[in-house]
């Protein structure tokens, strides 16, 4: 089968491999039919989330069953399903308290399309065809009245973007947001989430581009600000609600000082820097939650995709370019926030 083979910074090459196969009576194969590009996939085709080739590309998917194994009870052939990222089992004691980024069933980290941050290949979405463990449990069941295009991204970043602010807007009356951009995807989609759950106030700003991701934001309904010199800028307001997707340590910063008091901070950045420095006494004094973490994403997706389905959350407004899989290797590093690669394969 054809398989996007990540080789190095700005090198990707289509590659002729076996296919899967059922390997146990709980697999399932699926066709990708709707594969999302995901922040961390640009940031590794552009050097910025160094990773080491080669391996298999593409972890955002909602796709087609094709076969399933003899004991794969709640889906068949011919169901829609969205494909988490993160391989878990569902039954470990870490999966039955809903920390299915960390399953004790499969090797620490396991996820597809990231084959260096496991040491173990699951495959990627941007292939003709995924294994998928423990089915009953991984698959997540794609309404009738979704298009696969608008929920591929679900796999991760827009669940990313969910768990940072959807889970604390009760805490919050009223509750202003906060999010500080990059120009990705995953920005857009944390300030449309606080704004369908009714945030009073939400301020997008963002670092780099500052173009078509502040327009977006805008058309939403969010004030936004650009941001040209990180270190000129001491705070943003104090916000109930902040959000790091910046990827930049002066941005980080800026986005605790601008929490207020018994704030909520989460940061959906991936830092590979350790040395990371933090205002840990404005935090203490503030009193400051800070998040940082992989997501839940198979915990997450059933209360999304009821959203989306209900009309209540529209993540399709966040894809700024739709393409086909035999365009991945050529538009993978297109600098809009959000792409979408639709099957034209099948």
């Amino acid at each position: 089968m054809r398989q996007l083979t990540f080789i190095d910074t700005g090198k990707l090459e289509w590659w002729d491999v076996p296919a899967p196969k059922i390997m146990n009576s709980t697999d399932a194969i699926v066709r990708p039919l709707a594969v999302a590009r995901c922040d961390l996939d640009y940031g590794m085709i552009t050097g910025s989330a160094p990773l080491p080739g080669p391996f298999a590309f593409g972890h955002e998917c909602a796709g087609e069953v094709v076969e399933v194994g003899d004991g794969v009870k709640n889906v068949k052939p011919g169901d829609k399903v969205i494909v988490p990222f993160q391989v878990s089992c569902g039954t470990c004691d870490h999966c039955r308290r809903g920390w299915t980024n960390s399953c004790l069933s499969v090797v620490r980290g396991a996820v597809y399309g990231m084959k260096p941050l496991c040491g173990e290949e699951f495959g990627g979405a941007l292939s003709e065809f995924m294994r998928v463990p423990f089915a009953d449990h991984m698959l997540v069941s794609l309404p009738d009245n979704v298009r696969p295009e608008v929920l591929a991204g679900a796999s991760d970043n827009i669940a990313d973007a969910w768990r940072s602010v959807a889970p604390f807007m009760d805490q919050y009356p009223e509750a202003s947001v906060l999010v500080l951009g990059s120009g990705r995807g995953i920005g857009l989609y944390a300030v449309q989430v606080a704004l369908a759950k009714g945030a009073s106030r939400v301020l997008y700003a963002e670092i780099g581009r500052g173009s078509e991701t502040l327009r977006a934001a805008a058309e939403m309904g969010a004030e936004t600000l650009y941001i040209s010199d990180l270190a000129a800028v001491k705070s943003l307001g104090s916000f109930n609600i902040t959000v790091d997707a910046s990827g930049d340590v002066e941005g980080l910063q800026l986005v605790v000082r601008s929490t207020g008091a018994c704030g909520t901070c989460t940061c959906i950045s991936v830092y590979f820097d350790n040395a990371v420095p933090f205002p840990m006494t404005k935090m203490y004094t503030k009193g400051i939650s800070f998040h940082t973490s992989r997501v839940q994403a198979r915990s997450v997706l059933p209360q999304i995709v009821h959203e989306v389905s209900c009309g209540h959350y529209h993540p399709e407004v966040v894809t700024q370019l739709e393409a086909t899989f035999s365009e991945a290797a050529d538009v993978m590093d297109d600098p809009c926030a959000k792409v979408v690669f639709s099957n034209d394969w099948a």
